[in-house]
């Protein structure tokens, strides 16, 4: 028996990794890419909860299915909460590195790096839309290390680690993952429903 399919609104191939490895082969999971979407969605607000339901909407209306979408944000204690919703253009961009290189600058000078990573994702189905929220929290060191994950990876440990997520494999950052966090949320609620 097929599985059940998800269209996933992204084109980030490593967002689309990490939620198949927590998924498990329990629904199939479809990039836009891979669902033959060609859509540029605009995330505009100042929350990620609102910029994940605008995906999520966007790719309904489109498809009439049912979908899901995420949005994630760094926030930074130090820094009130930043880059957060901004966290994929902190740096007018949507360059990594510049993005990495603009946080360390702007914690050169500060000791407290507490931070979290925070997901939520918007799911919609049978046309109804419910939100869950996933945090890891942790904090960031003075310079990269290690070369797996990507965004702020390299230079974000989780509490009770020592590497850094950009050091750990696929399911060593699973054990820890903001992303993961929301995402059981998700699979119990549709396991349940």
């Amino acid at each position: 028996m097929p599985l059940p399919t998800l269209i996933f609104a992204t084109n980030n191939q490593h967002k689309a990794d990490e939620i198949r490895v927590v998924l498990n082969d329990l629904f199939e999971i479809k990039t836009l890419k891979e669902a033959g979407i060609v859509i540029d969605i605009p995330e505009p607000h100042n929350s990620l909860e609102e910029n994940a339901s605008e995906k999520s909407r966007v790719i309904h209306q489109f498809t009439k299915g049912n979908c899901f979408s995420e949005d994630t944000g760094l926030e930074v204690a130090a820094l009130n909460g930043g880059p957060g919703v901004r966290s994929a253009r902190y740096a007018d961009g949507e360059n990594f590195k510049n993005n990495t290189d603009k946080l360390l600058f702007n914690l050169k000078h500060i000791s407290e790096r507490a931070a979290q990573f925070r997901t939520v994702i918007s799911l919609i189905l049978d046309g109804k839309e419910y939100q869950f929220e996933g945090i890891c929290k942790g904090r960031i060191i003075d310079e990269e290390r290690g070369t797996n994950g990507f965004g702020y990876d390299p230079v974000f440990i989780p509490d009770g680690a020592v590497k850094t997520f950009a050091e750990m494999s696929m399911e060593e950052k699973t054990e820890y993952s903001h992303r993961k966090k929301a995402t059981q949320k998700f699979i119990d609620f549709l396991q349940n429903k």
